[in-house]
């Protein structure tokens, strides 16, 4: 797919990246529906595929739907962290199995993957940010199961890639944020975890670098998509609510030991960018910036 140094298209032309067939698994999703709306600003042929259209569980099924791709970016999976726990088998044939169907029938065709996975794969005990080559130590069934994912991905081909992301949030689905801003409305007041930080990161900004990464052709490997700079929930929480027009004072601090899950929840889900600027691809801005440019748009349908 690279030119040589000297070779010049005329205005229009079109290139490798732009004739490029992708296809988006999990297109129904949150990030899955922005991934697709990127690429097609960007003009590029791109098809979204949902669970009726493709079972990341058939083997078989995924050979012959992938065929004639060129990317395929893999957005679905099991994200019911709680409900993980105890049904860790089903979210393993999604997470981990049908990641490495994927993987297999990508590689089987010549295409390159795109693994979506998650800080869930750290213990979340550092206190420095998990650079992509940083040990994995996932303490959650969700956490085993897509680092069982990104294992089989990478296994499968040389070229395919993990992009780890975290604290998501879009306009195009249930998110914190949003889910935060209504319930600040409705009761006046809500507390809000101040021990657990990570980054919150718009789905469009992942959508945009995974698109960055593909066409910049870099080597396989993992990289991380999320935010810079880092905040707790608390913090979020109150960028939300002040967004949505109410007082963010209505919004209090607490401990995740005020809150227990089933799941257990990094502490610290800082996710660092090095592999991304040794690529030579900018990493997403400041979250709050760009809460800034998205906000408005998640806590509008709240």
């Amino acid at each position: 797919m690279h030119e040589d140094s000297g070779t010049q298209r005329a205005p229009g032309t079109p290139t490798p990246e732009t004739t490029a067939r992708w296809a988006v698994v999990g297109a129904a999703g949150m990030l899955g529906h922005d991934m697709v709306a990127r690429l097609e600003r960007g003009g590029r042929d791109v098809t979204g595929l949902v669970r009726d259209t493709l079972d990341v569980t058939d083997a078989a099924a995924c050979v012959e739907v992938l065929a004639g791709f060129d990317v395929v970016v893999n957005c679905t999976a099991w994200t019911a962290v709680d409900d993980a726990e105890t049904h860790e088998a089903a979210a393993f044939a999604v997470n981990a199995v049908g990641a490495a169907n994927l993987a297999r029938a990508a590689a089987a065709h010549g295409a390159r993957l795109v693994q979506v996975s998650t800080d869930y794969v750290f213990a979340g005990s550092a206190t420095q940010p998990y650079e992509a080559d940083a040990e994995i130590a996932p303490v959650s069934a969700y956490g085993r199961t897509k680092a069982a994912g990104e294992w089989a991905v990478l296994a499968a081909s040389p070229e395919h890639m993990v992009v780890r992301t975290a604290w998501l949030y879009g306009a195009a689905g249930g998110s914190f944020p949003r889910t935060i801003a209504r319930v600040a409305a409705e009761r006046g007041a809500v507390s809000v975890v101040d021990d657990q930080r990570g980054q919150p990161t718009w789905t469009g900004d992942v959508a945009d670098l995974v698109l960055r990464l593909v066409d910049a052709e870099v080597a396989g490997g993992i990289f991380h998509a999320t935010s810079s700079g880092e905040a707790t929930w608390f913090d979020f929480a109150r960028e939300a609510v002040a967004t949505a027009g109410l007082d963010p004072e209505v919004v209090t601090p607490t401990t995740s030991a005020d809150f227990v899950r089933p799941a257990p929840r990094p502490a610290y889900s800082v996710l660092g960018h090095a592999s991304l600027v040794a690529a030579g691809v900018e990493p997403i801005g400041d979250w709050r910036g760009r809460w800034a440019v998205a906000g408005q748009d998640v806590v509008a349908t709240s």
